[in-house]
């Protein structure tokens, strides 16, 4: 029991650690699993604190004094039951990736070269993985083309602290996504082929064959099973046949029951069913979509962290010596600033990233879970088989501590980094000129629109769906989100914003927007409309950072737009050589928006200190309300 709780104690507390550092939570988790796994070994008589498989024959002498209690047998997970829950959390993870796939996200350019990352950048780390293995460290063949397959994925769950933390352009940041999601269920499935070959020690002509048909059953079975679990889930949703308090749990069920199901039809298709189930339903216009999300998204926290942990413990002392061999460090160098660099530049050949994007996607190519969970599956089963030679059972210990070196590695090396190189390279997003609008109606639309029409990304922001559904069928981009959660704080997509203008009918959510995220997206500027008892109280001082002016709340700002809901235009001339008072006359009968530069297309939000707002002749004053003779 004591383990158990440690565990998911442990774990909670490395994701808390990631967070305040800023890490990916993979390193904290790593660490910690290798301290209470082989390090506790070392000061605990050879037997570690946290032993994952149960081994009857181990007898554990636990306490001090006349408390001392003999344990027979030691470890969490007798036979086989710590590969089925490595297998089926996996499964869990790739799901939830896989929800967060959206198709808009690479229509354009990116398309081929995600699809050519899958292709070819596999194949190159497969071939030249097991290339170095064979001739770096002399595993045989079919051992050495083992780890070429497991190092093929790279993490989505170490990838995305990396895109929330580094403000990258989309078209680098939307790769590196897709890539580290839709690589997994490929890495794994090679993994697998190879170990069945080796574990049915085929000759190379009868496994090519047999791998071929394998392969086939195994995309029909994935992808079969994956669309209709998600078209079955929608439907049930639609139809309300599941009560709300039961969705979340219904899915997981649903999502276990797919990969149990299309494991149980071809071995080992599980993976690519879950990853096809969720991205399915991702493109699905679904009610509640985002709370089953949200759900899955705190679940592979858990998950997450309980797998790392163990799975760092698992590893032996012998193990965790081989993790320093200079061959094994020959071989991390070899996949990281060889062969991660050559099978992007052939991927991205022809497309439209620059060569600096290139670098940086060459730089990038940490490993996650996927890896280190099939390596601590395949090469635990490797060394206890009995039915392969002695020589490949031996070689088998190579395979966990080398995976993990390449996942700790990688994930060390691009987190630290991450943000430096990307600006050397000039790969960062330029300006933060995007624009969030926090509340979705009428009013909110009618700016949107105007600021998008003339080359600004913006983003609305309301809790109301019906509000969120009407900007999205005008085109706009918007997200259904409550501004008191921290989830906006978690979308990369979002790095590019920098004014902050709140909108809504409540002045608790138009303060608590501009205070809380004031420095995550209002850098060049946070605004809000003045509420009715700041312009009604003398004895309340009205904010800087009141909107459009001091005499504007959103009472004012709908009446205007009720009247005359369009956007016009003034050009400034020569003949208004006082700016104030050029705003206080449109003030009168209208609500002056912003000043918008027709050299440059810089932008300047209209607030009550008219005197601090600055424009030249042939800029535009934008203004909502009857048009100006």
């Amino acid at each position: 029991m004591l383990e158990l709780a440690s565990i998911v104690i442990l774990g909670i507390i490395a994701q808390w650690l990631a967070w305040k550092t800023g890490v990916p939570a993979i390193l904290p988790l790593i660490i910690i699993g290798l301290l209470v796994g082989p390090v506790s070994a070392y000061w605990l008589d050879g037997i570690k604190w946290i032993e994952p498989i149960y081994d009857p024959d181990v007898i554990l002498h636990r306490g001090h004094g006349d408390h001392v209690e003999t344990i027979h047998g030691h470890g969490l997970f007798p036979g086989k039951s710590l590969f089925y829950f490595v297998s089926l959390a996996i499964g869990v993870i790739l799901f939830e990736g896989g929800l967060t796939l959206k198709m808009k996200e690479i229509r354009g350019g990116i398309a081929p070269v995600i699809l050519k990352l899958i292709s070819i950048g596999s194949v190159v780390s497969f071939i030249g993985g097991g290339l170095a293995a064979h001739y770096v460290l002399g595993l045989s063949w079919s051992l050495a083309f083992l780890f070429g397959g497991l190092i093929i994925v790279t993490g989505p769950t170490v990838i995305a602290p990396i895109l929330r933390n580094v403000p990258l352009s989309k078209n680098v940041a939307n790769v590196l996504k897709w890539e580290g999601i839709l690589i997994d269920p490929v890495g794994a499935l090679v993994a697998v082929l190879v170990y069945e070959f080796i574990m049915a020690g085929e000759s190379g002509q009868e496994f090519t064959a047999t791998a071929l048909k394998t392969f086939g059953i195994i995309l029909a079975v994935g992808f079969s099973v994956g669309v209709g679990a998600a078209l079955a889930l929608s439907q049930l949703i639609k139809r309300k046949m599941i009560p709300h308090y039961l969705l979340n749990v219904f899915t997981l069920a649903l999502v276990l029951a797919a990969f149990v199901t299309s494991d149980l039809l071809v071995h080992e298709s599980g993976l690519l069913t879950v990853v096809v189930m969720g991205m399915t339903l991702g493109n699905m216009d679904i009610e509640n979509l985002k709370e089953i999300l949200d759900f899955k998204e705190s679940l592979t926290v858990l998950l997450v962290s309980v797998l790392f942990i163990l799975l760092s413990a698992n590893i032996t002392i012998e193990q965790l010596q081989l993790l320093i061999d200079p061959r094994a460090l020959m071989v991390f160098a070899i996949v990281v600033f060889v062969l991660r660099p050559i099978g992007v530049f052939l991927s991205t050949v022809g497309s439209n990233l620059s060569f600096r994007e290139k670098l940086f996607v060459s730089w990038i190519g940490p490993r996650g879970i996927v890896a280190a969970g099939i390596a601590s599956l395949f090469g635990i089963s490797l060394m206890q088989s009995e039915n392969i030679p002695d020589l490949i059972r031996e070689q088998a210990r190579w395979i966990t501590p080398l995976t993990f070196l390449i996942v700790l590695g990688t994930v060390l090396l691009n987190a630290t980094t991450a943000r430096l190189v990307a600006r050397l390279l000039g790969v960062t997003l330029d300006d933060s000129d995007g624009v969030m609008i926090v509340g979705a109606g009428k009013g909110s639309r009618l700016i949107a629109k105007y600021l998008q029409k003339h080359g600004r990304h913006v983003v609305l922001v309301d809790s109301n769906k019906q509000e969120v559904n009407k900007a999205k069928n005008m085109g706009l981009e918007a997200l259904q989100e409550n501004i008191f959660s921290d989830d906006l704080n978690d979308r990369y997509e979002l790095l590019d914003i920098g004014y902050l203008v709140a909108m809504t009918s409540s002045a608790e959510v138009n303060n608590v927007a501009c205070n809380k995220y004031k420095e995550n997206f209002g850098e060049n500027g946070s605004y809000r409309f003045v509420t009715n008892l700041e312009m009604k109280n003398e004895d309340i001082e009205v904010p800087k950072n009141a909107l459009f002016h001091s005499d504007c709340d959103f009472i004012h700002f709908n009446k205007i737009m009720q009247d005359s809901p369009e956007i016009h235009e003034y050009s400034i001339k020569e003949t208004d050589t006082d700016l104030p008072q050029l705003l206080s006359r449109i003030a009168k009968d209208r609500i002056p928006l912003f000043i918008r530069s027709t050299k440059n297309n810089t932008l300047s939000f209209i607030s009550m200190n008219y005197g601090s707002i600055k424009g030249e002749i042939g800029d535009v004053v934008a203004y909502l309300g009857q048009e100006m003779v």
